[in-house]
């Protein structure tokens, strides 16, 4: 089975979310080194933002309501798309790029049981994934929810995402020993 791949590594993610962050205070989650800088809490918040926007594309998916571009149907398109998009998530890639605005978190405080909300939106990312196993053998393409111009395989997608949760994570231990050492 596919969907395991992606299993383990989200429980390794979740768990080390819920290990270095869980015991943090909303401040803590809250706090910023500068102010165009998010919080641990508004990264977190991102993750789950992101990946619940793909969730509506499985369900369309599945009700046959779901439009691919006809130019997704093209082999290199979408391979290039999302070999982009992959490279670009990647927890070592240090250039930082601005997301899209529907993946924004809130600028409000983040309540802290975010750390909670994360790990219960995880779950749902799992059997979401282990749903999708016949969608992924069937080489499905989608858009991507923040473009419809962007277009790769559902497999890249479930790929980009994890990639892009590691890469947060790595964030926000930096942004948590940069809090440490200011206090």
């Amino acid at each position: 089975m596919k969907a395991d791949r992606w299993s383990a590594d989200l429980d390794e993610i979740t768990r080390t979310f819920k290990q270095d962050f869980g015991p943090l205070s909303a401040d803590q989650l809250n706090w910023k080194p500068n102010a165009g800088t998010w919080s641990i809490g508004q990264i977190i918040q991102h993750l789950i933002v992101v990946n619940e926007t793909y969730f509506p594309v499985l369900e369309q998916i599945r009700n046959n309501t779901y439009y691919t571009p006809r130019f997704g149907r093209i082999g290199f398109i979408n391979r290039f798309f999302g070999k982009m998009i992959l490279n670009s998530v990647q927890p070592g890639q240090k250039r930082k790029i601005k997301t899209f605005s529907i993946w924004e978190p809130d600028l409000s405080a983040i309540r802290s049981d975010i750390i909670t909300q994360f790990e219960k939106h995880q779950h749902e990312l799992k059997q979401a994934i282990r749903n999708s196993e016949d969608l992924i053998a069937r080489n499905t393409i989608i858009s991507s929810p923040a473009n419809r111009m962007i277009v790769y395989k559902l497999e890249t997608a479930f790929d980009i995402m994890v990639a892009h949760e590691k890469r947060h994570l790595r964030q926000t231990q930096e942004i948590n020993q940069l809090r440490m050492t200011n206090n």
